[in-house]
């Protein structure tokens, strides 16, 4: 009986080419894995007050009678297609200004955007109203989070990239953001728009602390902001705790010239602990100094102020008072200021009220999460609301000084705030309001429930009791 024997070179070469081939994939990951890095943001020398994107306050081409806010608040795919309804309603709607017929969304000064009401406000920013032409195939009805889902765990590529301890899934989001909805654009290419300064907020990790990406905030940093990618802030501004991870920036404070403004260093100096100006000031002292707090990691805009109001609060914090605030803009003249708030909050759960065992961690969190930031969002647009009083007599002072205040209207004391809140809560049918307030706050949502956001918000702003005041008093 004969035995057939394989040649011996034959199985050499064979266990050779797949050693090779074993050998050379384990060095490609490993050389992979080392070079995953998330882009690093760019150091300045020198900062360069002419390059302040927020000169746009001072825009000719909107009125000086009306500074109008708008925020956008987190919530997922639910708050932009929310938020992207009232900007549809604000196309539509005409109003005439000194003498001057145009769309109401012309006149918006600023969208200050959290989390998924980033993506709206960053979109806007940049494209304009082109918006409402592709925004609904490009994101809103799109399955961002799919997408997201199979890069993540169905790309081998990927795996290897997430072996690198500078490289995670939010990272990864960025890039997906940048080449999928915004068009790689820049924080730069964001400035350069005629349109409203654009506001993207992120909150620091470790301090609790707003972060928005602006030209003080970086400058502060001594980091270049023009270079960023509107895709990472927005990644950063809708990190979720857990579900993502942070996004990181390089501190480089101390070695731009960078100097405190005069009115900060005064407050610091005093110490007045009972401040609350005092307060937001010394929590950004911690900033200046790159060797303590070298680096800043990133996490979902809503963990510090879910509706984007806390903007307005800590800008005026910052100058001291309303009146030096508004003074370093065009709207120093403002008859009217306005603040319109689309809140697309959840609804807290009355379940395991009925219940006698315990919650499931699971129900905790979610409970832990809704309450604080319903509480919080409550709390900011009462402090909002208690604080107008107060703003009118400080510009009508110093405004009229130092003559009489006089308050007929184009006067210098002719000076009115306005609250405008779109939010779930106003619909009076409490099915249609559980229903909305019930919609994930996923990246990925039905196509009928994107259509049925975008008729609410028209609905609940058309019916706002405040904004038909607002409109009436603009006539």
């Amino acid at each position: 009986m004969e035995v057939s024997i394989p040649k011996p070179s034959k199985i050499d070469n064979s266990l050779v080419k797949a050693s090779v081939s074993c050998a050379g994939i384990f060095l490609l990951a490993l050389l992979m894995a080392g070079c995953a890095h998330y882009p690093v943001n760019r150091p300045i020398t020198k900062v360069d007050p002419s390059a302040d994107p927020g000169k746009r306050l001072s825009a000719p081409d909107r009125s000086d009678d009306l500074f109008l806010m708008l925020s956008f608040s987190g919530g997922g795919t639910r708050a932009a297609a929310f938020s992207y309804g009232v900007l549809e309603e604000f196309a539509k709607t005409e109003v005439t200004i000194n003498g001057r017929k145009r769309r109401l969304l012309e006149e918006v000064d600023v969208i200050s955007g959290v989390s998924g009401g980033s993506f709206t406000a960053a979109y806007y920013g940049l494209f304009g109203d082109r918006i409402f032409e592709d925004f609904e195939s490009r994101f809103l009805k799109k399955n961002v989070q799919g997408a997201l889902s199979r890069s993540i765990f169905l790309n081998p590529v990927n795996w290897v990239r997430f072996l690198s301890p500078t490289f995670d899934r939010s990272d990864l989001a960025a890039e997906y953001y940048d080449a999928h909805i915004f068009d790689g654009a820049t924080l730069d290419d964001l400035a350069a728009k005629k349109g409203p300064v654009i506001l993207i907020n992120a909150t620091d990790m470790v301090t609790g602390i707003r972060v928005a990406f602006t030209w003080d905030s970086f400058s502060f940093l001594c980091s270049d902001l023009r270079t960023f990618s509107v895709g990472r802030a927005v990644a950063a501004s809708s990190a979720v705790p857990i579900l993502l991870t942070p996004i990181t920036l390089r501190n480089y404070a101390g070695t731009c010239g960078f100097e405190v403004p005069d009115e900060v260093k005064k407050v610091w100096l005093e110490r007045s602990t009972v401040s609350r100006q005092f307060h937001h000031i010394n929590s950004l002292v911690p900033y200046l100094d790159s060797e303590k707090k070298t680096y800043i990691h990133l996490v979902d805009g809503g963990v510090a102020d879910n509706l984007g109001l806390r903007a307005v609060l800590d800008i005026i914090l910052s100058h001291g008072d309303i009146w030096t605030t508004v003074k370093k803009t065009r709207h120093r003249n403002a008859h009217k200021i306005v603040f319109l708030v689309v809140n697309a909050e959840t609804e807290v759960s009355h379940h395991w009220d009925k219940m006698e065992s315990p919650p499931a961690l699971a129900a905790m969190v979610d409970s832990y999460s809704s309450v604080s930031i319903s509480r919080y969002n409550f709390e900011t647009l009462m402090l909002l609301r208690e604080s107008f009083d107060k703003w009118k007599e400080e510009i009508r002072t110093n405004r009229c000084s130092p003559g009489p205040v006089f308050t007929e209207p184009g006067s210098c004391g002719d000076i009115e705030f306005y609250m405008v809140e779109v939010k779930f809560d106003a619909l009076p049918d409490e099915s249609e309001r559980s229903y909305f307030k019930r919609l994930p706050t996923s990246f990925v949502l039905k196509p009928e429930e994107i259509d049925k956001l975008r008729d609410v918000a028209h609905r609940v702003l058309v019916q706002s009791p405040d904004f038909q005041q607002l409109l009436k008093d603009l006539k």
